[in-house]
């Protein structure tokens, strides 16, 4: 006793000091984990998707431009089934106009597909638009 007051004698055994226990680190680890393949999965995901979508794009781009050259040509009907190549971004782009009667027979419908190799059989896009006759 020091000057009137008492201190009492704190137990600090080791039943009193509690950490985490095994089962909670590990359960704790296993949510970590789970949570970091998650995110692992999901950029893997976007990354494929960014490239996916660069291609679709650029093939786009390459058949808006071939129904343009292909509604500016003069002959009527535009010649069907015309193939080609072109290169866009570094690499070639195999693109195949097709041309298809309408209801009106003042108009034709091209339809333009692009794609990767030329024996792929689905294209990688695929734009249409209308022509019609023009008189002279």
């Amino acid at each position: 006793m020091i000057s009137g007051l008492t201190f009492k004698k704190r137990n600090t055994s080791v039943a009193n000091l509690r950490g985490f226990t095994l089962i909670e680190v590990m359960l704790a680890m296993a949510v970590f984990s789970i949570a970091g393949l998650a995110l692992l999965g999901a950029s893997s995901n976007n990354a494929r998707n960014m490239g996916h979508l660069e291609t679709k794009m650029f093939a786009n781009w390459v058949a808006s431009n071939q129904l343009v050259s292909a509604s500016l040509v003069d002959t009527w009907p535009p010649k069907n089934n015309a193939k080609g190549e072109v290169e866009l971004a570094g690499r070639p782009w195999f693109w195949q106009q097709k041309v298809m009667k309408t209801t009106n027979n003042d108009m034709r419908a091209i339809v333009m597909e692009v794609r990767l190799n030329l024996d792929d059989e689905l294209a990688v896009a695929s734009l249409t638009t209308y022509v019609s006759k023009t008189e002279k």
